[in-house]
Parts: C-alpha cells; sequence; structure tokens
C-alpha cells in the first residue's frame, strides 16, 4: 500500500516478476494487480492495492484500498523518501490499524540529489516497524525488503484524530529528517515548466506530435513488416485449405472463412472469423495497442503524464471530466480500443460514459487519419483543416452538452506530481505486457464475437435493409450521393476503407469533407463498438448510439448547410 506516484507498482513488479493477473475489483472498474513471490520455503500472493493517500476514503478508489486492506496478513507501505512529511500520515493510519508492516522507503536515491538526509534508526526507532531503503527502478533494496517481511510487526500505535496524527508526523520530521540548500537541477526547472500555462502548452504540443509520430511509425512499421507478410504468406494458404475443406461456399463458410476470390484473400472485407476476425484484432488493433501502451509506460515513469492532466485539468472540467481524461483521449487518435478501454483510469461512471463516447465521436483513428490527410489532403490543405476543425467543435460542443445531460459527479484531480525521472526499461516493458496481456484476453473474444454476429446479419440481408432505410437521410440531410451508404456501412469494419471506397464516386470537395466527418463520428468500428459494450453495458451503450446518431445528423446536416 502506499500513496499514488511512489512507485509502489514497481515494488510490486521486482516482487512478483511477470507471472501476475490484472483485474478489476468486483462491481467497480477500480484495477488491482495480483502475483505470488517466494517467501522462505513457501510462496506468498502478493496484491497491489489502489493507490491512497488516507483510509478515510475520498474516492472510489481509496475505499477499495481500505476493503482490501481488511484481506492482507502483512502491508507493505511503500513511502517516498523525497516526500517524507506528506506519506506518513498514511503510514501512522496503517499503524494504528495494528496490522504488521514494514516500510519500503523507495526513491532513496532521490533525496541524495534534492538534499534531504533521514536518520534510518531513528525512523524505524519512532515507528516501531522495519525500515529499508529502495530504489526499485534500480532493484536496491528489494532483498532486505523481502528478509524484513518476517519482522513486520505492530507496534500497536493508539488510534488519533486526524490533527493528532499530524503533529505526530511534524514530530517525527524535526527528529529524522535534516534538508540542506542546493542549486535547481535542469529537470526540476523542466518540471516547473511543464505546468505553466504558455511554456506547459509548448511542450505538451511537442510531446503529443512526438507521441502521435512515434505510435504512427511503430505501429505501421509492424503491420508492414512483421503481420502483413504473416497473414498474407503464411496465413492465406492455411485460410485456403480451411475453405476447401468447407466446399469452398455457403453459410458456415462464410462465417468461417468469408468471402474470397479464388486464391486472393482480401482480410479486410472478406468478414470470416479466420481472415477479418483475427486480421481486425491482431493485424489493425493490436499493433497501435502496444505501440501506445509502450510510449503510454515510458511518459508514465518519466513523470510527464501528471503534469498533463494538470495542465489541462481546467478545459476538461468544461466537459464534465478531469485532467486525466486527456489520456484515454489520447491514445484514441491511435485506435479507439485502447483510448475506450483506458477510461477505466477515471473515477466516477459518469466520466467514463462522457469520455467514451467523446472518443467514439470526434477522435479519428489512425488508419483513418492516414486516408484523411491522403485522400483530402489531395484536394488542399483547406480541407483536411475543414474536418479536424468540424471534428475538434464537435468534441466541444458534446462535451459541454453531456456535461449537463448525464448525471453524477465529476471529482476534483488530486493527483501527486512525481519528479522527473529516468525510466526503467525493465519496468516499462513489464507493464507493457501487463497491458497488452490484458488487451488480448479481454477484448480480442469481444471483437471475434462481434465479428460473427456481424456475419450472421450482414448474410441474412440486415445491413441491405439499414442502407436502403438510411439513403433518403445520405441523399438529403448529408447532400452525400446514394453510393455512399455503401461507404457508411463498410465503415462499421474499417473506417480507411470505407472513406477509400468515396474516393471513385466523382464527389466534390465539400462533399468529400462531409463524407470524412460522417465516417469518423458515425458508428465505431467493430472493434471499438465490442469493447464498448464490454466496458459501458448494454443500457448505456444504446444511450452512446442514440447520441452518436443524433450528433453526426446534426453536425452533417450543417456542414451540408454551410458548404452548400
Amino acid at each position: 500500500m502506499g500513496n499514488p506516484n511512489v512507485g509502489k507498482s514497481v515494488i510490486f513488479s521486482r516482487l512478483t516478476g511477470v507471472h501476475v493477473i490484472s483485474s478489476n475489483y468486483p462491481g467497480t472498474t477500480v484495477g488491482y494487480t495480483k502475483g505470488a513471490m517466494k517467501l522462505g520455503d513457501g510462496e506468498a500472493e502478493v496484491v497491489d492495492v489502489p493507490g491512497t493517500y488516507t483510509l478515510e476514503p475520498t474516492c472510489e478508489a481509496e475505499e477499495i484500498a481500505l476493503r482490501m486492506l481488511e484481506t492482507g496478513d502483512v502491508v507493505i507501505n511503500v513511502v517516498d523518501a523525497t516526500n517524507l512529511e506528506r506519506n506518513l500520515y498514511l503510514t501512522l493510519q496503517l499503524l494504528e490499524r495494528k496490522v504488521p508492516m514494514v516500510v519500503a522507503l523507495n526513491l532513496w536515491d532521490d533525496t541524495k540529489h534534492r538534499g534531504i538526509t533521514i536518520d534510518l534508526d531513528r525512523l524505524r526507532e519512532m515507528l516501531g516497524v522495519p525500515v529499508v531503503p529502495t530504489v526499485a527502478v534500480g532493484g536496491e533494496g528489494i532483498k532486505p525488503l523481502v528478509q524484513s517481511i518476517s519482522e513486520a510487526r505492530s507496534p500497536g500505535f493508539p488510534a488519533r484524530t486526524s490533527e493528532e496524527r499530524w503533529m505526530a508526523v511534524g514530530k517525527i520530521i524535526d527528529h529524522v529528517q535534516r534538508v540542506s540548500h542546493r542549486h535547481h537541477t535542469w529537470l526540476e526547472r523542466l518540471a516547473d515548466a511543464s505546468i505553466q500555462p504558455v511554456t506547459g502548452g509548448i511542450i505538451a504540443l511537442a510531446v503529443l506530435a512526438g507521441t502521435f509520430v512515434l505510435v504512427r511509425l511503430i505501429s505501421e512499421s509492424f503491420i508492414s513488416y512483421v503481420l502483413d507478410p504473416i497473414f498474407n504468406n503464411l496465413w492465406a494458404p492455411v485460410v485456403l485449405k480451411v475453405s476447401g475443406w468447407l466446399g469452398g461456399g455457403g453459410l458456415f463458410h462464410d462465417i468461417v472463412v468469408g468471402t474470397i476470390n479464388g486464391e486472393e484473400i482480401d482480410f479486410v472485407s472478406s468478414f470470416g472469423l479466420l481472415t477479418s476476425g483475427l486480421y481486425v484484432s491482431v493485424a489493425m488493433v493490436l499493433p497501435y495497442v502496444i505501440s501506445f501502451y509502450l510510449v503510454l509506460g515510458l511518459l508514465e515513469d518519466i513523470g510527464y503524464l501528471p503534469r498533463l492532466a494538470v495542465l489541462l485539468d481546467t478545459v476538461m472540467h468544461r466537459l464534465g471530466l478531469h485532467g486525466f481524461a486527456i489520456i484515454p483521449t489520447l491514445l484514441g487518435f491511435g485506435c479507439n480500443v485502447p483510448g475506450v478501454l483506458a477510461t477505466r483510469v477515471l473515477e466516477s461512471r459518469r466520466e467514463r460514459f462522457i469520455a467514451a463516447t467523446l472518443i467514439s465521436i470526434a477522435i479519428p483513428c489512425a488508419s483513418l487519419q492516414a486516408m484523411i490527410f491522403g485522400l483530402v489532403g489531395e484536394r488542399g490543405a483547406r480541407y483536411v483543416v475543414m474536418v479536424y476543425g468540424t471534428l475538434f467543435v464537435v468534441w466541444i460542443v458534446m462535451g459541454l452538452i453531456l456535461r449537463r445531460a448525464v448525471r453524477g459527479f465529476t471529482p476534483e484531480l488530486l493527483i501527486e506530481i512525481p519528479p522527473y525521472r529516468l525510466p526503467s526499461w525493465r519496468s516499462v516493458l513489464q507493464k507493457l505486457w501487463m497491458r497488452v496481456r490484458g488487451f488480448v484476453l479481454e477484448a480480442v473474444p469481444i471483437i471475434l464475437l462481434a465479428v460473427l454476429v456481424i456475419n450472421i446479419l450482414y448474410s441474412v440481408g440486415v445491413f441491405d435493409a439499414i442502407a436502403d432505410a438510411a439513403a433518403p437521410v445520405v441523399t438529403t440531410v448529408l447532400g452525400l450521393p446514394r453510393e455512399a451508404v455503401s461507404a457508411l456501412v463498410i465503415g462499421f469494419l474499417r473506417k480507411d476503407v470505407a472513406l477509400g471506397m468515396m474516393a471513385p464516386l466523382g464527389l466534390t470537395d465539400h462533399q468529400l469533407v462531409i463524407g470524412s466527418v460522417v465516417l469518423a463520428m458515425f458508428f465505431p468500428c467493430i472493434a471499438t463498438f465490442a469493447v464498448l459494450l464490454k466496458e459501458l453495458g448494454v443500457v448505456n451503450l444504446i444511450k452512446a448510439t442514440v447520441v452518436m446518431l443524433l450528433a453526426v445528423l446534426a453536425a452533417g446536416g450543417m456542414l451540408n448547410l454551410i458548404l452548400s
């Protein structure tokens, strides 16, 4: 247990290795991680409890932390040695609970850089429990920490009021800590600049642009040089053999293999479980999940994300969210699937609904953006600006509307801002493995199931009926030709392919802008839709779908009216 951003999860990963399970506390979206470690001649279960500042809960995550405390035999209390005064409040509360405890005094190396001296012997004496200095990112102190678990004890502190507890903290600090003057380092100057409105805004733009470029580079390289050759050269012959075994046609064949022409397989439009189902999950979505979680882990461990959240908190509050909602939004620009999954970092159901809906409506994924730049950009840069400008206005307007329409609360942003640090690659890669593993186990089966259901609906003609019913609206309200209906329906599977299908329709410049905006805002792709179902539930998914339809008709209709 420990405050947020004290290196608690890094300590956990050092203790347990890679064999861990991530899940949500029953009935909530608050996540925790569980693993095992060798302790003496046996094995002990280790739980990484959600970060908390106090045992007097102020949010859902802190409530869960308090409940989980009651199930533990020994507490490893991770304390930030550079913020000892703030961390000791929770430490004293834990000691009052009379649970055997050891203290991991983490970030011990940073105390020297900050001119902080801590008398460890005196601190052990005043707390009455083992205190072990650690540097989690480098693995220092982990072995002594494990050895000290057998010495864990509870000194039996009496219950105190909050005021008495803070007085005790002050007394401990006076006896054990000395701070000497020193000059600021360039990292500390950069950290201060990162949360100032002007310099912070410039740094944020640079970081976001760099993140976008890096994610695109990693993802598209992985798809082009690894996954596409695997599917085209190794998997395609297997699919063709299965197609032959199934007779080359029929409903069951179309569900399993999809529609294929001779020896050619279009993995995007075949729409079978073994073709589109696997390709969408593995070759379209997974590379963006991996690259975004890699970059996200680096930004987390460097210490930048809390600063970005603080910088944008005021703006995000206008949309019924708090600053941390920028993280799912950023993920959505690579792929909406990890963006929707990342809404779990938000504390209230209201925030999660608003964030997931806004991502689905106004955040185009990387593959669609590539087509917008390629296809719309040929007509002139101003048309690309029109597309993105419209989506930005929609994001703002819909956020303002949902803030008033959706009941619930948006908690204030209470977040610890850690110092900038060089990340540990071991920690980053371990966190990447845990997140990608969670995505594969949770999202991929849902995507495959969704492909199966949509395939059956497509086979029995449901989509043709929808296209016929939508044609009058598309031609009158949106000002697009009737042939564009097919592209909009295909957009449910792959939006960049759908936009490409509009290229030969002879659209005017303004129609192409409207088509691009409508495709971006219309139903999310099948993978995102499946994940929305899992994260929001059936009722909230229906609400989000109604909001999407109304928003796309309003925005497309207004854009058609203005441009006409």
